[in-house]
């Protein structure tokens, strides 16, 4: 389990929830450079309740894509093998961000501020600018 992998995906756009949701389990899966992820597709659609249509076709998207490769090794399962895969985190990295661009705003400097010296409330002699209160 990698949490620099998940945060990678978490802040990425894959264009829907489904995607999304098979992104997160399989970075949830990788190591840090996103390599070592060997669970089978009937095992991704129980833990995310997606349908195994819905993961086969979204995990042929994502090798079709670019974002996610066959590394050639095969581990035993239950279903018979499963295929070791790889996500490119190059790839991940180039998709849409989800945060918010930081505008860089420029302030204005004011070099001769207006100060106002005009004397407010109270009671005094005007000519001073001093005031008292009673």
């Amino acid at each position: 389990m990698s949490y620099h992998v998940e945060a990678l995906c978490d802040r990425r756009r894959f264009g829907s929830a489904a995607r999304k949701q098979i992104a997160m389990y399989l970075a949830n899966k990788a190591s840090d450079d996103g390599a070592g992820i060997w669970c089978s597709k009937h095992t991704i659609a129980r833990h995310t309740e997606l349908s195994l249509a819905t993961v086969k076709r979204t995990i042929r998207d994502f090798l079709d894509e670019g974002l996610l490769v066959e590394t050639g090794e095969r581990r035993p399962c239950d279903h018979g093998h499963t295929v070791v895969y790889r996500l490119v985190l190059e790839a991940v990295s180039e998709l849409e961000s989800l945060l918010p661009q930081k505008v860089s705003k420029e302030t204005g400097v004011t070099v001769n501020p207006v100060h106002d010296d005009t004397p407010r409330g109270g009671h005094g002699d005007p000519s001073t600018g001093f005031t008292t209160t009673p």
